[in-house]
């Protein structure tokens, strides 16, 4: 689960982490009173969507020459001229894809007077098994381009889970960064801040970029991104609290209340398929033989008609998806009764794009015998190989 860049502030804030000052407002009447309330006369008006590259993005409605989802602003008047400006409109970011997300709060913050820019991120590191700081003096940019184009200058060290970060760790982390004076006695304190909140708040990821050294020598959070483990919400109410349901796909909000796995994707052939391993491999197939995959959707190994029904729901909302292949393999579920919960879903939700099923495990000749001879335009297939390519030809025409 992500969160928008406030609402990180402020969990970091909470902890002790340097942050500034700030107000998010979700009209642009709000825009006056909330910049009086900041020290000023700098200001920062940021747009709050669940995408990097803010600053570098363009507003759809605004034209190409237009300033970018976050703003400098040097007045309580600017301040509202920018909220005006951003407010209601279409950001496209690297990160948006070209559809773009609609801003529809702002954060107001403190300017900065900045000195440096570096990148900090925790995230579990799977290589050693433990929670790791990634770092660079190179920050303010695409951490991706950095790693690319002189990956000698992200440095990553791991945390012991029995020690958390030791006077050690934060001397190699500040070596990397090249921190010195206030900053460095700063980064002492803030390094096991940020762990600690990694770690009791079950985060996945928290990115600082930039983590800046203002002129006066002090380091600040000056944006912040953090996203959550989902298996771990039960434990965090104030965490689930902070959902932005409008940031999230409505295909996906929706396969989670029949917990389905769902990812939408930019194909036009739609999967259901029961297992990630296997939902991957069918997905790869179907690109192997020239066409790509609308989705990922792993109804899991205890499918049931209600949850096939589900995932035909919101396979065929999808107006890209020009054809859908069903991949199940009976394990748990035999593959009769998979058969008749397909086909009582075409049944119930109608059926506009070329079917394709393949079945396989217990019972799987009743299983394509009810999919044979049950009158409905569903084509059956015997593997995955011929499933892939009926479903490739069918979609083609």
């Amino acid at each position: 689960m992500n969160i928008h860049e406030y609402q990180a502030k402020a969990l970091l804030k909470s902890y002790g982490a340097p942050v500034a000052d700030g107000v998010a407002i979700f009209s642009a009447d709000e825009a006056a009173a909330a910049a009086k309330q900041l020290p000023g006369p700098l200001y920062v008006v940021k747009s709050q969507i669940h995408a990097g590259g803010r600053g570098k993005g363009k507003f759809k409605e605004l034209g190409p020459d237009a300033k970018g989802g976050v703003r400098l602003a040097k007045s309580v008047d600017d301040v509202v001229a920018n909220a005006k400006d951003m407010l209601g409109n279409t950001l496209v970011t690297k990160q948006t894809g070209p559809a773009g997300k609609q801003v529809n709060r702002l954060y107001i913050e403190d300017g900065a007077d900045i000195d440096r820019e570096l990148y900090l991120s925790i995230l579990v590191d799977r290589s050693v098994g433990q929670v790791a700081f990634v770092v660079s003096t190179e920050g303010g940019m695409d951490i991706e381009t950095v790693a690319h184009d002189t990956p000698e200058k992200i440095i990553t060290v791991a945390i012991d889970p029995s020690t958390g970060v030791t006077a050690a760790n934060t001397v190699s982390l500040s070596d990397a960064l090249k921190l010195e004076g206030a900053a460095r006695e700063d980064a002492a304190t803030l390094f096991p801040i940020l762990y600690k909140a990694f770690v009791e708040k079950d985060m996945a990821l928290l990115e600082v970029n930039p983590l800046i050294v203002m002129t006066n020598g002090h380091l600040r959070v000056l944006d912040a991104k953090v996203s959550f483990d989902g298996n771990a919400l039960f434990r965090h109410e104030d965490v689930r609290a902070l959902r932005d349901t409008s940031e999230e796909d409505e295909k996906e909000i929706q396969a989670h209340e029949y917990d389905l796995a769902y990812v939408a994707l930019d194909g036009n052939i739609g999967c259901m398929v029961n297992g990630a391993g296997l939902a991957m491999a069918t997905m790869d197939i179907i690109k192997l033989y020239g066409a790509e995959p609308a989705n990922f959707l792993d109804v899991g190994g205890g499918a049931t008609k209600e949850k096939v029904t589900a995932a035909f729901k919101i396979i065929t909302a999808d107006p890209a998806v020009q054809g859908i292949l069903v991949n199940i393999f009976g394990g748990i579920m035999k593959c009769d009764v998979i058969a008749e919960g397909v086909l009582a879903a075409v049944k119930e939700v109608g059926l506009k794009v070329p079917l394709v099923v393949r079945l396989e495990g217990t019972n799987v000749e009743l299983g394509k015998k009810i999919i044979n001879e049950s009158g409905l335009n569903v084509i059956s297939a015997d593997d995955l190989d011929d499933a892939a390519q009926k479903i490739v030809k069918a979609v083609k025409g």
